[in-house]
């Protein structure tokens, strides 16, 4: 199939497979004598575990290294438990963060009264602050 039916079947923009290939997350298709990148079934297979790991959070490089660990399919699952554990460490201390951020954006909020000079507004100030 050509790069557009792989476009389309697995919901990405064509841009995205080219890209995917240029960081080694897609094997270099075969090209036909006329250029055209010729992809096959196992490709729809990989750009959608790509796909869904970036659903994941996954970064580019974790989802190398699960690639990778994919192609060993009769080795101990453990290293894989424990990229995807990693994983949700760093989900849970991302989450903290945005809770951290939503809490002091919450707590500006309710401190300003929403009208009156703009110098007296203590989200204006709290940015402006010296403060961390």
């Amino acid at each position: 199939m050509k790069i557009g039916e792989l476009a389309r079947r697995c919901d990405v923009n064509i841009d995205t497979i080219r890209y995917y290939e240029r960081q080694g997350l897609l094997p270099e298709p075969d090209r036909q004598a006329s250029g055209y990148r010729r992809y096959q079934i196992p490709d729809i297979a990989r750009l959608q575990f790509v796909r869904r790991a970036k659903t994941l959070g996954f970064t580019l490089d974790e989802i190398r290294e699960l690639l990778a660990l994919s192609d060993h399919r009769e080795e101990d699952m453990g290293e894989l438990k424990a990229v995807a554990e990693a994983k949700l460490v760093d989900v849970d201390i991302r989450l903290a963060e945005m809770s951290r951020i939503r809490d002091g954006l919450h707590q500006l909020i309710q401190v300003c009264p929403g009208h009156g000079a703009l110098a007296a507004c203590p989200i204006l100030n709290a940015l402006s602050s010296d403060k961390s």
